[in-house]
């Protein structure tokens, strides 16, 4: 039996004070001054605001400020407002039917907690405005005051009570930006509130009341992005609105999406995993996409109250959600090439250049619409001499239009017409028509708005491939070809074993493969489709890509949603035309018309851009014109 004077003494269990115990809750609920912000801004929208005017000092360490004109508190609310828990937000207490972004009743008491708050607030049609002060915990009485209809809320050194949590905040253009991010995401949700952001002396957006578009493109800055396309989804109680930008458009991290559930701003992984497989195969790896989607939900169908901040969810069903934004993306992104362009970046180190030359226009009169017709240039079209230095252009000029005389009235000839001119309506053929291959990979066409449209050859064929090959597998035409004999392939360690264990799946995407011992497999047929001459390529890609499969179950690779899309993309990058092959124009002008019937063909089965197309303002910005 040991000893009780060796134990140590026991501890004394004691009462916390309020003001303690209110900045303890204060650091669930205010982590950094943008979730402060946060909070403030969804009182002033659920108060019925139709302006709200936010300032911030310092990224918001020093000073934050909202004013709204909402329905404006009386010296009784403002009491209740800075006390725990107190709300007039929840109509019942099942927590099921939540209608307002805050309901809480934490946000004020908290952030009085841990800064100096001061409300001042004013019922419409009061004699007077009232303010009441708090100051790390400490309430003070409500006096009256001037102040206009609505409410004035002012946050003044923030964790200046908590002097540990402020030393672990970021330099104030850090907080800034992460406050800068919280008020877009509240503005894209009510489109009918006008918005007002200012930091420092520097005025970020003055928004208007807008429709739903116009907020997108000011929130998210995508006036003059190519491509802001409307997505729309239903299944069963689930609603998906919204509008997403061509793969095109990306950015670096994820600030570029903005998700909507009931009106409420999230942070949801299950949507944001969505938006990621939506945009799987059409964007750069590592790049994210630009988004703006809400989704209307059954409140009983999803948990809201799963963290104080509000902005992580539980889904009853996150299938049925993941499957409805998937499926929502991939019809909005899958129209043909020609519809949305591509911008290269080198435009953009232009635009904010130094001052650019002006240069007197050559012909004084209005430039005339281009003509729905174009035809292959002559040889004068492109230099088909020698250079100064001896070389020749590395530009493969088409052959020459030839004219033709059809026949008159009385068989004699008529008017000079071409005969080999393309139609390249703007409308019916967006990429217009080509009239040249240069460097044996990219072909030049001229779209019917005077546009010039660069297409790199093999990255378009390798997007035509993929979605064939798609097609056919969805179909159950897929046809497999047989080897005139059968290719050992040997592959690096553990690639053997990767491939056979899916050998199912391959056998129904045309690729027929038996063990041959040790890490070497026997390839006895490959896809009709592709017609490659090297399936020691085509298998090593495939094993290196199911090498990264996390799937614990080979067995589980049934759909295209997983990894087997991957390997219908390396068994596309095989048979697509390769970089340096001369196409004839017929080639080349199918190539074009492809592009534009079959989804997605704006990016290779990568996410690299197929296509860019260079306007008359873009040439100028990159001459200096501009």
């Amino acid at each position: 039996m040991s000893d009780s004077s060796s134990l140590p003494a026991r501890p004394v269990i004691r009462r916390l004070s309020e003001q303690v115990v209110n900045r303890i809750a204060a650091g669930e609920v205010i982590e950094r001054p943008a979730a402060a912000l946060k909070e403030l801004v969804e009182n002033a929208i659920d108060s019925g605001a139709r302006r709200i005017s936010i300032l911030l000092e310092q990224g918001g360490i020093d000073r934050i400020e909202v004013v709204d004109d909402g329905c404006g508190m009386t010296p009784d609310d403002l009491m209740l407002a800075v006390e725990r828990h107190c709300t007039s937000k929840l109509r019942d207490e099942t927590l099921v039917r939540i209608e307002t972004l805050g309901f809480r009743g934490e946000a004020l008491p908290s952030i009085g907690a841990a800064a100096r708050l001061s409300v001042t607030s004013r019922p419409h049609g009061a004699d007077s405005a009232w303010r009441v002060t708090v100051e790390g915990g400490l309430v003070g009485t409500p006096a009256p005051c001037a102040g206009t209809a609505g409410t004035r809320v002012v946050v003044e050194d923030m964790f200046f009570a908590t002097p540990a949590r402020r030393k672990f905040l970021k330099s104030p253009r850090v907080e800034a930006g992460h406050a800068d991010i919280t008020v877009r995401r509240l503005a894209l949700s009510v489109p009918h509130v006008a918005f007002r952001l200012q930091l420092d002396e520097r005025v970020v957006f003055d928004l208007p009341c807008q429709d739903m578009a116009e907020r997108v493109a000011a929130i998210l800055e995508t006036e003059g992005a190519d491509g802001m396309l409307p997505v729309e989804g239903v299944k069963g109680d689930l609603v998906l609105s919204g509008f997403a930008c061509g793969p095109s458009v990306h950015r670096a991290t994820a600030a570029g999406q903005i998700l909507l559930v009931n009106g409420r701003p999230v942070v949801d992984p299950v949507l944001r995993t969505a938006v990621r497989v939506g945009y799987r195969h059409v964007i750069e790896h590592g790049r994210h996409a630009v988004v703006a989607l809400s989704l209307t939900i059954p409140p009983d169908m999803v948990d809201v109250n799963v963290h104080p901040a509000k902005t992580e969810l539980r889904f009853a069903d996150p299938a049925a959600v993941r499957g409805l934004v998937i499926g929502a993306l991939g019809r909005a992104l899958g129209g043909g090439a020609g519809v949305a362009g591509v911008r290269p970046g080198l435009l953009q180190s232009r635009v904010a250049g130094p001052a650019r030359i002006w240069y007197p226009p050559s012909d004084p009169a209005p430039a005339r619409p281009a003509a729905p017709v174009f035809a292959a240039p002559g040889p004068a079209a492109f230099s088909g001499g020698r250079l100064d230095l001896g070389d020749r252009p590395a530009a493969r000029v088409l052959d020459p239009v030839l004219p033709v005389a059809p026949p008159g009235p009385g068989g004699g000839s008529g008017p000079v017409e071409e005969a080999r001119a393309v139609l390249a309506d703007p409308v019916d053929y967006p990429l217009g028509a080509a009239v040249a291959q240069v460097m044996g990979t990219y072909v030049i066409a001229v779209s019917g708005d005077g546009a010039l449209v660069l297409v790199d050859q093999h990255a378009a064929h390798e997007r035509l491939t993929h979605e064939r090959l798609r097609a056919q597998y969805l179909d159950g035409t897929l046809r497999a070809q047989r080897l005139l004999l059968p290719e050992v392939v040997t592959l690096p360690r553990g690639g053997a074993e990767a491939v056979l264990a899916r050998a199912g799946t391959l056998s129904a995407l045309g690729v027929e493969i038996e063990p041959f011992g040790g890490d070497a497999v026997l390839v006895r047929a490959l896809p009709a489709l592709l017609g490659t001459d090297d399936p020691a390529g085509l298998l090593r890609d495939m094993a290196e890509e199911m090498a990264e499969d996390d799937l614990a179950d080979a067995d589980e690779v049934q759909a295209l949603d997983g990894r087997l899309d991957a390997i219908l993309a390396r068994m596309a990058c095989h048979g697509s035309v390769r970089a340096g092959r001369s196409l004839t124009r017929e080639e080349m002008d199918a190539l074009l018309r492809d592009m534009e019937r079959t989804p997605r063909a704006g990016t290779c089965s990568h996410g690299r851009p197929t296509w860019v197309k260079l306007s008359r303002a873009d040439l100028e910005t990159l001459f200096g014109r501009r």
